[in-house]
């Protein structure tokens, strides 16, 4: 899906072959969702610049589209969908009933930096689900996603959902001795410790002045993968007992779901966006070889920042970009069909008025039809059938008489309607 010539850097053009994957992996998005009971929305693709700012402070700017409008008002393209959510529930909350499950496929822009798997537009699949504060909800999103990839051909040996809790890391850190202004540094190592040298973590860790005994066990979480290993690690912290015994309700409705294969416990997944409240995951593909394909988790008090709505919620992104480069490498394409049902042709110039009503009879059906635009030799029209990937051909013969031809056998019988 790359660029054509002439086109601004990190925006793609889809020719019919590449518009083909984005309309299957979108309508895959569409049928899931829909399984699961969401109901789509959309917002404006234009909003206000603050409305971005608010979330993510002015630093944000640089990495948007912004402009001042012919009314001079402060706009930018939209970079995410959570802001416009917030909006939306925050303007009829009381209304809505709840749970609040919707979901969006917006096109999203962002400017910064292109590189493999990150462009400066994408299409993305948000789903959230607003009022819900049990982990029920939570087990609920990330089957949405996992099964997001089984609609695409992918099962557990192609697909991981990385999951963790932000309550859960928090009471860690608490009981290890990291002090709360350290948490910050804390949890940004703890992010990146499957992607930079110890000897670097070690180093920022030190540097924010946490004690060498708690730099030892945060180095240690990546062998903390499951909830025994943990309560073992800290037995008797209720705190961490509470968040442990919230995360086997998970896995088990997990399980239930039919998507527990796909779950895999990793306290390094902290999302690097700090609204994040409690169980937090990442989708990866098994053999590492991409960015996320998915991330989100739940962020409680999100709403009532952005949209005036204090209600409990959880949601992820999916973006198609990561997206189309994993089925790209596992060969996954949607199936090629038939453009047009029949191809109409006609042996005598004179019959094209009657290849048009036969076309047009057809369509009115809920077929597609096509037919030679100028009159041509029978011969051409046919090629020009079958390169049009038509299965059959409508021949009129000059003598009046209609057949239906399989394009791929050659054998003809009478055609009516």
């Amino acid at each position: 899906m790359a660029k054509g010539a002439g086109g601004l850097p990190g925006f793609r053009d889809f020719y019919p072959e590449e518009f083909a994957t984005r309309a299957f992996v979108l309508a895959t998005w569409r049928e899931v969702a829909r399984r699961f009971g969401f109901t789509e929305y959309d917002g404006p693709p234009l909003e206000p610049l603050e409305l971005y700012t608010k979330k993510s402070g002015e630093e944000i700017v640089g990495q948007l589209y912004n402009f001042v409008d012919k009314g001079g008002r402060d706009v930018a393209l939209r970079p995410e969908m959570t802001p416009t959510f917030a909006r939306m529930v925050g303007a009829r909350a009381n209304a809505l009933p709840k749970p609040i499950r919707w979901f969006s496929v917006p096109q999203l822009f962002r400017y910064e930096r292109q590189q493999k798997g990150r462009l400066r537009e994408h299409f993305q699949l948000n789903v959230d689900i607003v009022g819900e504060t049990d982990v029920t909800a939570d087990a609920e999103l990330v089957a949405v996603a996992i099964e997001c990839m089984r609609g695409f051909g992918l099962e557990s040996s192609d697909v991981i959902a990385r999951v963790s809790d932000r309550r859960l890391l928090l009471a860690i850190l608490e009981a290890i001795g990291v002090a709360p202004e350290q948490q910050g540094i804390a949890l940004a190592v703890i992010d990146k410790l499957d992607r930079q040298p110890r000897e670097v973590s070690v180093e920022k860790l030190q540097g924010a002045g946490v004690a060498a005994r708690a730099v030892d066990r945060l180095l240690a979480f990546q062998q903390w993968d499951t909830t025994d290993a943990i309560r073992a690690v800290f037995p008797g912290n209720d705190g961490i007992g509470e968040r442990l015994t919230n995360l086997d309700r998970y896995l088990e409705y997990c399980a239930a779901l039919g998507v527990r294969d796909f779950v895999k416990l990793d306290l390094t997944i902290v999302r690097g966006l700090a609204y994040y409240t409690g169980i937090v995951f990442e989708l990866f593909d098994a053999k590492g070889e991409f960015r996320a394909i998915c991330g989100g988790g739940r962020y409680d008090n999100l709403l009532a920042s952005l949209g005036g709505a204090d209600l409990p919620a959880l949601g992820f992104g999916m973006g198609d970009v990561v997206l189309g480069e994993l089925l790209k490498s596992r060969g996954i394409r949607p199936a090629p069909s038939a453009r047009i049902d029949y191809w109409i042709a006609f042996e005598d110039s004179a019959a094209l008025p009657d290849a048009m009503r036969t076309a047009t009879e057809l369509r009115r059906r809920g077929n597609s039809a096509e037919y030679a635009l100028r009159p041509m030799a029978l011969r051409k029209q046919l090629e020009a059938a079958g390169k049009a990937g038509a299965p059959a051909a409508v021949i009129l013969r000059a003598d009046g008489q209609r057949v239906l031809r399989d394009l791929a056998s050659g054998e003809e019988k009478p055609f009516t309607f």
